[in-house]
């Protein structure tokens, strides 16, 4: 997997930063490969994040996320390097990522990563 995916992510200043509030975003159309089958994979990301300086920018996000859709990688794998690279970018106060996968074969995983600074 290419290191530079996190290169194309894009922040603003956070218009409150003196504030704590939350932010949260949805992506129901997350795409990947299975390593092992080469089966594509499908999931819902859903970001929860209280800002400190900087915010993401939504467009840059979806850039970013459209590079796993022929990256193989697991489930476990996807949603800690998707926290850790949106995390290293925004730096935010904390951050959860909620990757829930379709069901394939019967089973359905969820996967919940967190970051606190």
């Amino acid at each position: 997997m290419s290191d530079n995916f996190r290169d194309v992510l894009e922040t603003f200043d956070n218009p409150h930063p003196g504030r704590d509030y939350t932010i949260e975003i949805v992506c129901p159309e997350f795409t990947s490969v299975c390593p092992k089958t080469g089966q594509p994979d499908f999931g819902t990301l859903t970001f929860t994040y209280v800002p400190e300086a900087k915010c993401v920018e939504l467009k840059s996000l979806k850039l970013y996320l459209q590079q796993y859709r022929n990256e193989g990688i697991f489930y476990e794998a996807a949603a800690n390097r998707i926290l850790d690279d949106l995390a290293a970018v925004v730096r935010p106060r904390k951050m959860t990522l909620v990757a829930a996968f379709t069901a394939r074969g019967g089973i359905i995983t969820t996967v919940t990563a967190t970051f606190e600074a």
